[in-house]
């Protein structure tokens, strides 16, 4: 989901809970607090030796000892309305940031809305390669797996990991 559909979505929906579902399907626990909103970009070369950036509007949120506390969808509108100064624009990418025993990042894969709440579902991020054809990786053609275009991944001269 990028910027711009999030705030439209949590604007449409005013007064309600603003809820986190992660990937397994539990709760974040209700209680948890919008803690930063911060524009994240990344520059980095990938193994094949391209130059790439990702950017994304990454939401921190956090849980504390105070049970009773609750966000409503205006108040997270509000909270990114706050921010729009240093985020670049709305067509980036939003990830929320939760720490249960390890600090994890998350994609929004989709959202329901309840009588009482907006519920985001959150989706895992993974890691890829991508440089497939140089390092020698398979790549899909729909159910089935094309030949390696090389002999071996990463190996010496092969232009991959190096």
């Amino acid at each position: 989901m990028n910027l711009q559909e999030f705030k439209g979505l949590l604007a449409s929906q005013g007064n309600k809970h603003f809820r986190l579902q992660l990937p397994d399907g539990s709760p974040v626990p209700v209680s948890f607090h919008v803690t930063e909103v911060g524009h994240v970009k990344k520059t980095f070369i990938d193994c094949g030796g391209t130059m790439r950036t990702a950017e994304a509007c990454q939401l921190q949120v956090w849980v504390g000892e105070d049970v009773d506390h609750r966000i409503e969808a205006k108040k997270a509108a509000a909270i990114l309305e706050k921010a729009k100064s240093f985020l670049p624009d709305e067509t980036i990418p939003v990830e929320i940031e939760y720490e249960d025993r390890v600090i994890s990042q998350y994609t929004i894969v989709g959202h329901d809305i309840k009588d009482q709440s907006v519920v985001l579902k959150l989706g895992h991020k993974h890691t890829d390669c991508l440089a497939k054809e140089l390092c020698g990786v398979p790549l899909k053609v729909g159910n089935a797996t094309a030949p390696e275009t090389t002999t071996s991944a990463c190996c010496v001269g092969s232009g991959c990991c190096g």
